[in-house]
């Protein structure tokens, strides 16, 4: 690698951990300063973190790959996940602010499940936190596949021989080492701060490259993007129903991300979230409109030039390293780990919350301090990363595969009862514990046959919960009469 992009990316590490420091300092005395940031985000930085969290290494990588590999297709998932998030940001974050505050002032979503329904609030609070810990584990690991491939992609030995591990590992290690320093450190409003800025990398990086990829030296402009493939620009091209279906589904998955809607709850104040989903979906839309582009005018530049990609997947690394100046090169890498450390950050502080407030407070040791809740949340991060790195230690994974397991994950378990909770008051605690035991034991005949797990997970979980509130709801006014 050369020394230029050496220099961003170690610039980029350095603002990082800067970021955390002056965190540190602000906010980390209190379990709400380090869990929530004194619920205090601006309706910039609270837009920005929440969608720099959702928008992992697949956005860099997995969505170009995708649309490398079959075209036009692919971007029904981008259009479905811009759909769900607007509605998340309608439905889901203004009710979710003023609710967690007035229910016990709920830190975690297991909390504020716990504090919703107290019929069955231990039951609620534990089964909501091992989902949170087990699914944010193999969430982290897709960031740390993705920040290894980088690192495997772009070092090409200049470091692994040293270190004596492979370039793989090495970039899995460094990744979650800078992202574990910041986090542990500075907490909630350190994760939040840097994934502002990282989501201002992003969103530069993914409207450079297309233009100069399709427009620039040898680029793949007009008519070299029509000749790539027969349907590769049709956004039709041989899709089934149930291919629709499972594309557009992702978006269903939004209302039940702990590491996004957490975000709305640390909002300054209900009155600034439409400032907040003003900032946030356009931030949204630029950014999916320009993985696209990298994904398409990359396959056309490729062929067009005659150069091989092994992995669709690195298709923006290998386009960075091709066409920009050292300097540039190491901004647009530093783009693509910016993505995956705001995701990887966020989700590694939920999951510590979740095990700090709903297992350690809750089990064993109730009247813990301030300071010791937050040198327990900090010791969670570890493990909790420590477990990611074992799982993201195969070099084989697929970024978009492990994403798409977590977010279907995450999906069917929480997203019908968030949005139910917040919505509808007859809902029951009854309702959401049959939701869930359906879930696990439908576990193994969810999917198939082309079909994404969060459709029929989504649609029997949320018909779970209706069809037994109802008849909870029933059962209550019958024995008080």
């Amino acid at each position: 690698m050369p020394t230029g992009q050496l220099i961003t990316l170690s610039l980029y590490f350095v603002l990082m951990l800067g970021i955390g420091l002056y965190a540190w300092r602000k906010s980390t005395d209190s379990s709400e300063g380090y869990l929530l940031g004194g619920r205090q985000l601006s309706p910039a930085v609270a837009a920005l973190s929440a969608g720099a969290s959702d928008m992992s290494g697949w956005l860099l990588l997995g969505l170009p790959g995708a649309l490398y590999a079959a075209g036009l297709v692919e971007a029904w998932i981008g259009i479905g996940l811009f759909a769900g998030a607007l509605v998340n940001w309608i439905v889901v974050a203004p009710r979710l602010r003023e609710q967690t505050e007035r229910l016990g002032n709920a830190l975690t979503i297991p909390e504020y499940l716990a504090n919703r329904f107290p019929d069955a609030a231990l039951a609620l609070r534990v089964v909501s936190a091992l989902i949170i810990v087990i699914f944010f584990a193999v969430y982290t690991a897709s960031g740390l596949v993705a920040g290894g491939k980088l690192f495997d992609t772009s070092f090409a030995g200049l470091f692994g021989d040293v270190s004596g591990m492979s370039d793989y590992m090495l970039g899995i290690w460094l990744t979650a080492g800078v992202v574990l320093a910041y986090t542990m450190v500075g907490g909630f409003l350190a994760v939040s701060l840097t994934d502002f800025v990282q989501g201002c990398i992003m969103v530069v990086a993914l409207v450079l490259m297309p233009l100069v990829v399709m427009f620039g030296p040898g680029g793949s402009a007009g008519e070299s993007l029509t000749q790539v493939q027969p349907g590769f620009l049709d956004i039709g091209f041989n899709l089934t129903t149930i291919g629709f279906l499972s594309a557009v589904a992702w978006g269903l998955g939004y209302f039940g991300q702990p590491h996004i809607i957490v975000r709305f709850m640390a909002i300054r104040s209900v009155k600034e979230v439409p400032a907040a989903r003003n900032i946030g979906m356009a931030w949204m839309f630029v950014c999916l409109l320009g993985a696209i582009g990298v994904g398409l005018a990359g396959r056309a530049y490729a062929v067009r030039n005659g150069i091989a990609v092994e992995d669709p997947e690195t298709i923006f690394i290998v386009l960075a390293e091709l066409l920009f100046h050292p300097l540039i090169t190491g901004f647009l890498l530093a783009a693509l780990l910016a993505a995956v450390m705001s995701t990887i950050s966020s989700q590694l502080l939920v999951s510590s919350s979740s095990l700090t407030e709903d297992f350690y407070k809750l089990f064993l040791r109730k009247q813990a301090s301030e300071r010791e809740s937050v040198t327990v949340g900090r010791i969670s991060v570890l493990l909790v990363a420590l477990v990611a790195i074992w799982i993201a230690s195969d070099p084989e994974s697929e970024v978009l595969g492990l994403v798409s397991n977590a977010w279907a994950g995450f999906g069917a378990a929480f997203g019908p009862l968030i949005l139910l909770s917040l919505t509808w008051g007859r809902m029951t605690g009854a309702g959401v514990v049959i939701a869930w035991i359906v879930l696990g034991w439908n576990s193994a005949f969810l999917g198939g046959d082309g079909v994404y797990e969060i459709i029929p997970g989504f649609l029997a979980a949320f018909i779970a919960i209706l069809a037994v509130s109802a008849i909870t709801q029933k059962q209550e006014a019958a024995d008080a009469s």
